[in-house]
């Protein structure tokens, strides 16, 4: 940087002063005085460009430092304009405290300059944020209508394969009928995963407020809706007292309906056996819902949780591959997380985390 350069130069020219009117271990510190900030403007302004200060502040930084020249040689010059005072001459004392001015001036110009790249990156980034938001509105909003609007084709098709089954079930070979059967199997799995993806599409839009919610009656709802289910496979459940938490209670519902019918889903040979627990973790509740199937090799814990994944360790079992993702979703909308934790043949536990309602809300 220039000003480096002239302030080392007026110190060599001080000192040539020096030493032809005063010894120089008389005056050593006006040398380092006017030296020293010189060296640390060099210095800088050569390592300047191995920052991550943009070249387009270089010229600020240099107006910096100039001002701050300017603003001691102002004061400076007030100064000796007072009646009955004036600087010394014998000592350099006007350059001095311009070149520490200067350091003064260029440290100001960097921290300016580091302040507006701050805002101009806060400002870039809060504009990805809110393209980012559109983006995801968007794709949510594609969602829902590709799924609303498949719903009824889907529909059709199911309906017309059914008659198509009843009606030419005598008609057809085994050979026919066995592929009928793989037609109308995949039509029901279409619309399963089309309700899954509109149902999944509308969590992050749901405009429903947080509330408290008592978690022993949502079991007990999700218990009665899967009555048949239960009663055809002999499942056992069995729950510890569970909580009042924060949140919706349909979304809610969705995630202990989801993890209770992978659990019967994936129970293996024997009656499905499962046990609902809840533990404090500071303000938030460890749910846990664990059963004794046939258990998720460790490697895919968390690859579960994606889209359409289904049927764990190459079994046969069918399903949309929406039902953990849509979990994940609701819990991460609630402020909390999910995770599993499986050994092959084993069984599972699934737990997940939700904010405690507060105190005096456990009444409402």
């Amino acid at each position: 940087m220039a000003f480096g350069g002239v302030y080392i130069v007026a110190g060599g020219l001080t000192y040539v002063w020096n030493v032809w009117y005063v010894p120089f271990w008389q005056t050593p510190l006006n040398y380092l005085l006017l030296i020293c900030p010189g060296l640390f403007l060099l210095y800088n302004g050569y390592r300047l460009s191995r920052t991550e200060v943009p070249p387009e502040f270089y010229p600020t930084i240099a107006l910096w430092c100039l001002g701050g020249c300017g603003v001691m040689v102002g004061l400076l010059a007030l100064y000796h304009l007072q009646p009955g005072t004036s600087i010394s001459t014998s000592t350099p004392v006007a350059p001095i405290l311009t070149a520490l001015s200067s350091v003064a001036g260029y440290g100001a110009g960097i921290h300016n300059a580091r302040a507006k790249e701050l805002q101009r990156t806060r400002e870039r980034l809060d504009t990805t944020v809110e393209q980012l938001q559109t983006s995801n509105e968007r794709l949510e909003q594609f969602a829902y209508a590709a799924s609303h609007d498949l719903q009824e084709p889907l529909r059709m098709i199911s309906s017309y394969l059914r008659l198509l089954e009843r009606r030419s079930d005598d008609k057809l070979d085994e050979e026919g009928r066995e592929y009928l059967e793989i037609v109308v199997d995949s039509a029901d799995r279409m619309t399963a995963m089309v309700d899954g993806l509109l149902r999944y599409s509308r969590v992050a839009s749901s405009d429903e407020g947080f509330e408290p919610v008592d978690l022993e009656e949502v079991l007990a709802n999700v218990r009665n809706d899967l009555r048949m289910k239960i009663e055809d496979t002999d499942t056992e459940i069995a729950a510890e007292p569970l909580p009042i938490v924060e949140g919706e209670k349909d979304q809610l519902q969705q995630v202990f309906q989801n993890l209770l019918k992978n659990a019967i889903e994936y129970s293996g040979s024997g009656p499905p056996q499962i046990h609902v627990s809840a533990e404090p973790d500071g303000p938030m509740w460890i749910i846990t819902v664990r059963d004794e199937g046939i258990g998720i090799d460790p490697v895919d814990a968390d690859s579960v949780f994606e889209l359409f994944q289904r049927g764990p360790n190459g079994t046969d079992h069918t399903g949309s591959g929406i039902g953990l993702a849509l979990c994940e979703q609701i819990v991460e909308r609630h402020g909390g997380e999910i995770w599993v934790d499986s050994e092959l043949g084993e069984g599972s536990a699934f737990s997940f985390t939700l904010p405690a309602a507060p105190e005096g809300d456990h009444d409402a």
